[in-house]
């Protein structure tokens, strides 16, 4: 043992807050502050003082404004490099069955699968994400086989709730299965339903489980109301349906007792009923409020304006080019003049300004396509279903023959698909009533370095490469009027046998499109030479 000293310690500080005062200041002391500051602004020193260091801080501060010194230089590359070497994937996350039983898992754990008690399964015909959190999700179910609806069928829809799926959050209960629901985006406990009788009905979350309101059968369609849409209004209360009756319906939700205004799909503009094309897809662009487009039985998309004057102008346009019925409309968020369309065997992409035909499409599939929409982040992904239960990812900028991913989501037929806002989270209902949400991955819900640097240029990457194929189809476009215009004038013009003999056969449409794509082929060459020479140019 040794003994030593005892050092003793203590802590000692200085508040800041006001400055650093001399310890015989006090600076809670509103006076002795006051007569310390006069004291020191009397001295020689200080103006020198103040005007030197002023000049140094205005530098400092001129620098802070010109520099941004917490900035990141290399993170977007380090991210994008990341996103470029990982694959496109997406992975289940869970999977919600038409009735449920008892289930341990959460949906951060394990896929958890709820089973219903129902015997007679009901397809997932639309789903719709609450507005306001990704929690919940909306879904309706019916059966849409025609005479095949089993007796004592549930008419039950549900709101699930994703981090409680052991059972639904609410149960609608309507008078008629459900064919679609939405949320109301201005009030998330609002929801509108078209049921498969044709009526429209809406619900109040708060009020349970019954309508609130439901329109009367004799001022409701008369076959299933395929689509549903709310309306950017003042009040939040207005709403439009598309059905296979042919007409389009505007409801104010405040009062279902009758529509506030009707349109007929007869693209003869007669307004007569019974010439009327069945709408199975519904397209509303929230930034677009006066224009919409309608999807029909017959394979054709109708674009109309709802501030015409008189009915037959509130139909502007028509784009025909499915076999079949057209099961999916929407706009490119990004480019609102193009919108895809998906139906029959192949998806298919359109300008408004070329009504023949469209400006891209996909490779015939060998099972019917039955959804399909544009990813809300990237502005050339969109996702389309099958018939055979798979999911295809698109990114046309990537490539445009095959899709980008191709996921076997289940072994029943897929039959509707909603995209989050977020861009990260898929669901897909099928045919058995399955619920599936996907998570893609991060290469597929974040836009790229490029993609962020092209969207504020001038022109676009996508918008250029759709202006391109629109440009060809202009091309195609006039070529045929030329050759039509040809046929109908050669009958009525008598030249001389030199002057026919000198006249040029006509082609046929194979040698056209050859000859035309050709031409195509060398402006483009031409123009990238161009290009190159002005590059070889610039210092």
């Amino acid at each position: 043992q040794v003994n030593t000293e005892r050092v003793e310690v203590e802590s000692r500080g200085m508040n800041h807050a006001e400055g650093g005062w001399p310890k015989d200041i006090n600076p809670q002391e509103v006076e002795q502050t006051i007569r310390f500051r006069k004291k020191v602004e009397k001295d020689e020193n200080y103006i020198t003082t103040i005007a030197h260091l002023g000049t140094l801080m205005e530098h400092c501060v001129k620098q802070n404004n010109a520099i941004d010194i917490y900035e990141e230089y290399f993170g977007e590359e380090e991210e994008a490099v990341e996103m470029a070497d990982e694959p496109p994937s997406a992975k289940t996350i869970n999977v919600i069955r038409a009735v449920w039983e008892s289930a341990s898992l959460s949906v951060f754990d394990a896929p958890a699968i709820q089973r219903d008690p129902n015997a007679a399964k009901r397809t997932a015909t639309h789903l719709s994400w609450h507005p306001d959190t990704y929690r919940k999700l909306a879904v309706a179910y019916s059966s849409l086989e025609f005479q095949r609806s089993v007796k004592d069928m549930s008419s039950d829809s549900y709101i699930w709730d994703l981090e409680r799926p052991n059972k639904p959050e609410l149960v609608l209960n309507p008078s008629s299965p459900l064919v679609t629901l939405e949320y109301n985006p201005k009030d998330s406990y609002v929801l509108a339903g078209g049921c498969y009788n044709g009526q429209m009905a809406y619900w109040d979350t708060r009020k349970g489980r019954l309508p609130v309101e439901v329109s009367p059968v004799e001022f409701s369609h008369q076959d299933p109301v395929y689509g549903v849409k709310w309306l950017q209004s003042k009040t939040g209360t207005e709403c439009f349906s598309a059905s296979t009756d042919g007409q389009v319906l505007w409801w104010d939700i405040r009062k279902l007792a009758e529509p506030t205004e009707q349109l007929v799909l007869d693209i003869t503009r007669r307004g007569l009923l019974e010439e009327a094309l069945g709408a199975v897809s519904l397209e509303f662009e929230p930034t677009m409020p006066t224009k919409f487009m309608v999807g029909t039985e017959q394979g054709i998309v109708i674009a109309c304006n709802r501030k015409a004057k008189t009915p037959p102008e509130k139909i502007s346009a028509t784009y025909s080019g499915h076999h079949g019925p057209v099961y999916a409309l929407a706009r490119n968020p990004f480019c609102p003049k193009v919108f895809l369309t998906v139906g029959d065997w192949t998806a298919r992409i359109w300008s408004e300004d070329i009504k023949e035909s469209p400006i891209m499409w996909t490779k015939y599939h060998l099972s019917y396509l039955t959804d399909g929409c544009w990813s809300t982040v990237r502005p050339s992904v969109f996702f389309t279903t099958r018939d055979d239960g798979t999911l295809d990812v698109w990114d046309f900028l990537f490539k445009q023959k095959d899709p980008s991913l191709s996921l076997k989501v289940c072994e029943e037929p897929l039959s509707s698909l909603r995209l989050q806002d977020s861009g990260c989270l898929l669901a897909c209902g099928s045919k058995l009533g399955t619920v599936t949400l996907l998570e893609i991955s991060a290469g597929l819900c974040t836009l790229q370095s490029n993609e962020k640097a092209l969207a504020t240029a001038v022109v676009p990457a996508l918008l250029q490469m759709f202006e391109r194929e629109a440009r060809r189809e202009r091309l195609l476009e006039a070529r045929q009027r030329e050759l039509r215009l040809r046929e109908r004038l050669r009958p009525q013009t008598h030249g001389t046998q030199e002057q026919q003999q000198e006249e040029k056969p006509g082609e046929s449409p194979q040698e056209v499109l050859e000859r035309v794509s050709r031409e195509f082929l060398e402006v483009i060459a031409a123009e990238r030479a161009r290009a190159q020479t002005l590059r070889g140019q610039v210092p």
